[in-house]
């Protein structure tokens, strides 16, 4: 029988539709009848491309003895946390507190008023490990509710209040400073893999919004050894297999310290994140290796990721089908020495094994390796190597694909409009510009829509039903203002003011703190309110970054004062926790710098605006534009005379302003020094 996920939009839930579970999607239907039964609520969170989601769900949710067990005794809801961030994040930081990690599968037991009292994650089918089965602990909690009813209220009592008391009361005291960023980045420093790039050690994530920190540092301050360990993390990714060397884009993270297996599903985020750092990286040393990155990453998305609707799909799996016909992970990037024979023949297969890095034992499961650079092929013929990439591209492309997440998220969609615009203006790509602004648009005309609030997730050009969260409106608003610095389209700029506006009326608290959720959303038992960047900028940083660039833009003191009051969490936590408030690092450079506000009177793609563009002053905003309507487009441009009836640039910082030059040299080297003022 299909259940209630019948009815869903989202791909996760419809991968459920069809368990013997009875399956509600969240709803308050669904605790009613949780208290019309006097059951708990299970509630079971993942997300399309989560591989363990796949595994517990085969293993228990389509196995029927298992199914019968949990409608008997309980009522059971299935969440996208892509679709529900602010439901994930919730009960994530329960499962946490309670446990000292979490994850996905995320399983928890609930009252019929959403208080949490039994936690987990991944649950497999017999006891192993110490890990409890998933029915050892459905009987469990099922004993618990009919046996000892009083502890079970008790223990979530306990826990809402222990919730209720993290609340971030501010942001902080005042902005953050030099000694501040000092302070972050020699706590980076100090958690750099000197040897294999990147921070930590296994697993390893991509680190975009520490190296784009660490870019706009080197940019302010000149700091050498912050410019290394972002040129050196960027190559050691590029040259590993957490980079898909055949088609391009990145995988979610690597499980070992030397990104050298990965897991390999890819997600929207991450690649728009990393396209933006390569091509920021590219524009602060001019290396060609991420110049190919950005192009190739750019690609990727574009290819394999873009919707019918000119939006962008949320990730691919790990998982596709082998030779054998067996669903496992990573089947379609992995390549054994014969599977190079069978392609290239004798000579091309050991040249490729050797530069790539395949092996005869492998490097991944069953003598199978991911494709790497190991860079101990000595010099290397370019013709031969792109010859052979097409060949092995064109027969990976006969392999069953992995399946696709294709629900678009208005969050991500904004992080890949971004990414998008600036690298198709950095290397002369205008087709990628367009492909921002088609999303873009998809954005306002299904995302916006009647309604005037940004909807979460849309599917096949429908809007879904959940709100936005301050991610959604932070990322849009960012990814609107780079489209509006690269097209000179002055909409965008309005655009981005329209959600910022609501952002200050609805997602903002007291002494500058900001919330996950809009003041009007539904209340969970918990309002969520999380400052740290972990695999995407948080809301909160997402929000300031954007509003300092607006401000930068229009001159307005409210949205000025929102972005320095959302800063103040920057200067708690930067020194603390640098890693994980990447993001707000990088927003804090901007606002060190000024940000310096770039009005160039002249032609959109001209000479003047490419280098405008082109500065590496962190967080610069550019306002292009020609003729006596270019003021009304961006007010940068208002009372900004040609001189000599040459195209003008005009670079100002906190309400001084710089002499206006018509000399492409000087602007750069405006852009390029330390601010002065």
């Amino acid at each position: 029988m299909a259940n209630r996920l019948a009815q869903t939009s989202s791909p996760y839930l419809l991968q459920h539709a069809d368990n013997p579970v009875d399956w509600w999607p969240w709803s308050p239907e669904a605790f009613e009848e949780a208290r019309r039964r006097d059951v708990p609520v299970l509630l079971s969170v993942g997300y399309a491309s989560c591989h363990w989601c796949h595994v517990m769900a085969h293993e228990s949710f389509e196995d029927d003895a298992t199914a019968a067990y949990m409608n008997e005794h309980f009522v059971s809801v299935k969440v996208d946390r892509e679709e529900r961030p602010d439901v994930d994040a919730v009960y994530m930081e329960a499962v946490q507190a309670a446990t000292g990690h979490g994850g996905w599968p995320m399983t928890v037991f609930l009252t019929a008023d959403g208080e949490p009292f039994y936690f987990g994650t991944y649950f497999p089918p017999e006891a192993r490990h110490g890990s409890p089965s998933f029915r050892q602990v459905l009987e469990g909690v099922a004993a618990a509710w009919k046996d000892r009813r009083d502890e079970v209220a008790e223990v979530a009592g306990r826990i809402v209040a222990d919730l209720a008391g993290r609340s971030l009361v501010h942001g902080g005291d005042g902005v953050p400073g030099e000694s501040e960023v000092a302070q972050a980045l020699l706590g980076l420093t100090r958690e750099y893999d000197e040897q294999h790039g990147g921070f930590g050690g296994a697993p390893k994530f991509p680190p975009s919004m520490a190296v784009e920190f660490l870019l706009r540092h080197y940019a302010r301050t000149g700091s050498e050894g912050a410019l290394q360990m972002a040129a050196d993390t960027c190559a050691a990714m590029a040259r590993g297999g957490i980079y898909d060397q055949l088609g391009g884009g990145f995988a979610r993270y690597s499980v070992d310290r030397e990104w050298i297996v990965p897991h390999f599903e890819k997600m929207l985020y991450d690649n728009a994140l990393l396209c933006r750092v390569y091509a920021h990286l590219w524009r602060a040393t001019g290396s060609d290796e991420a110049r190919r990155i950005a192009l190739e990453t750019a690609d990727f998305m574009v290819r394999e990721l873009r919707t019918a609707e000119g939006g962008f799909a949320s990730a691919l799996d790990a998982d596709s089908e082998d030779a054998d016909g067996r669903h496992v992970e990573g089947a379609y990037y992995v390549w054994t020495p014969a599977q190079l024979r069978e392609v290239l023949g004798e000579d091309d297969a050991a040249f490729a094994a050797a530069y790539y890095g395949v092996t005869e034992d492998g490097t991944f499961e069953e003598g199978a390796s991911v494709l790497r650079l190991p860079g101990d092929a000595g010099p290397v013929d370019a013709d031969r190597v792109a010859d052979v990439r097409a060949r092995l591209l064109a027969a990976r492309e006969q392999r069953p694909r992995p399946g696709r997440d294709d629900k678009v998220v208005a969050a991500w969609n904004g992080l890949a409009v971004a990414a998008l615009a600036e690298t198709g203006a950095y290397f002369d790509r205008p087709d990628l510009v367009e492909r921002a602004t088609e999303a873009a648009d998809l954005l306002v005309r299904v995302h916006l829509g009647e309604v005037a609030r940004l909807t979460r997730t849309s599917k096949d050009g429908r809007a879904g039903d959940n709100a936005g969260v301050l991610e959604d409106y932070g990322d849009v608003a960012e990814g609107f203002l780079a489209l509006a610095a690269v097209t000179g389209e002055g909409a965008w700029l309005e655009f981005a003011g329209f959600l910022l506006d609501i952002v200050l009326e609805q997602f903002t608290g007291e002494g500058g703190q900001l919330y996950d959720t809009a003041h009007d959303a539904e209340q969970l038992i918990r309002r969520p309110q999380d400052p740290t960047d972990s695999a995407t900028p948080s809301g909160w940083t997402a929000a300031a970054g954007a509003l300092l660039s607006y401000a930068a833009y229009t001159g307005s003191e409210p949205h000025r004062t929102a972005a320095e009051g959302a800063l103040g969490v920057v200067k708690a936590l930067g020194a603390r926790v640098p890693r994980f408030v990447g993001w707000g690092l990088a927003v804090a450079e901007a606002l060190l710098d000024g940000p310096r506000e770039v009005a160039v009177a002249g032609p959109v793609g001209g000479e003047l605006h490419r280098t405008a563009l082109l500065g590496r002053a962190p967080g610069a905003v550019v306002a292009a534009g020609e003729g006596p309507g270019a003021g009304a487009e961006f007010p940068l441009l208002v009372d900004r005379p040609l001189v000599g009836g040459q195209p003008t640039a005009y670079v100002c910082r906190h309400f001084v302003c710089s002499a206006p030059t018509t000399n492409a040299g000087e602007l750069a080297a405006a852009l390029a020094g330390p601010a002065g003022g």
